[in-house]
């Protein structure tokens, strides 16, 4: 039977690392790539399925350290503190031959309005890896994710849908102008806005270069998980595995059936963003096929 550590226990623990990691922050290892959205969309699975990589080594304690977004008034030695020690990524270097990675997984730095310049300020040739998934079925599991964490008092999905454009009025031109601002609303209650990818995609690519984004669609990844896999490494210049990881579903929540008036308007408030994604991708993304196929 596992031994439960205590949440004291393991807040003294975090404490001591970043402490250390502080200290130690000049012979530590920055990403090389990142996992950095969308929220809800398959984030967590990939990223331990890239953990698990011989060559990948993940940031100490956390998947996602949100630097980028909410703690960028902590500084670079304070990031750096929570990555590997380069002595760890020569070891596996001198094992295997290849130059070691690591990463970490913020999916809010996808949409946090200055996280994309301060990454490319701060980490040059720096790869990132969106995923995506039908933007209907993501914002009605980020309304129960923020409800089962606590951060959703509105517990009907409907009206948390409706009460949107009120919660984000103004919080964008907020953090656009104070970048020590934060908004609750802004990430935790942007159910419609999130599902809009190619608004973020976009501007990705045109400031870090459209070869160092890649994206993932996470229905396609959760069916065939090895090709999808293997694209990921090859797009990293990381060795493809003799051996593939568990590729296990992760935060999946159970939940009732999304109502279908809800969706039917939600589909259609979607369509124009999902039609140029599918012509900035060169393909139909997962869920437009779907639709497209005959009865």
């Amino acid at each position: 039977m596992p031994v439960q550590v205590p949440d004291t226990m393991k807040r003294i623990v975090h404490f001591g690392s970043r402490n250390y990691g502080q200290l130690t922050a000049n012979r530590r290892m920055l990403p090389q790539f990142l996992i950095c959205g969308g929220q809800r969309c398959g984030t967590t699975s990939l990223y331990r399925a890239l953990a698990a990589h011989p060559a990948v080594i993940k940031a100490v304690l956390h998947k996602g350290v949100h630097y980028f977004d909410v703690g960028y008034h902590h500084g670079l030695r304070w990031y750096r503190g929570h990555f590997p020690l380069q002595r760890r990524a020569a070891r596996i270097q001198d094992d295997l031959g290849v130059p070691a990675q690591t990463f970490e997984s913020s999916p809010y730095y996808m949409y946090h309005p200055h996280a994309l310049a301060r990454i490319a300020a701060d980490l040059p040739g720096v790869k990132l890896v969106v995923l995506v998934r039908d933007p209907v079925e993501r914002a009605y599991s980020q309304h129960a994710h923020e409800v089962a964490r606590g951060f959703e008092p509105e517990v009907d999905f409907g009206r948390a849908l409706a009460l949107e454009p009120s919660r984000l009025a103004g919080q964008r031109e907020l953090l656009l102008n104070d970048p020590d601002a934060y908004s609750f609303a802004h990430q935790h209650h942007a159910y419609r806005a999130r599902g809009e990818y190619i608004e973020y995609i976009e501007p990705m690519a045109a400031l870090l270069g459209r070869d160092r984004v890649h994206v993932v669609d996470s229905t396609e990844f959760f069916l065939r998980p090895e090709p999808v896999y293997d694209a990921v490494l090859d797009f990293l210049g990381l060795p493809r595995v003799a051996q593939y990881p568990a590729f296990d579903r992760h935060n999946a929540r159970p939940r009732n059936r999304l109502d279908d008036s809800i969706a039917s308007q939600l589909a259609s408030y979607y369509e124009p963003f999902d039609e140029r994604l599918a012509t900035w991708l060169g393909h139909r993304p997962s869920w437009l096929s779907t639709a497209d196929s005959p009865a």
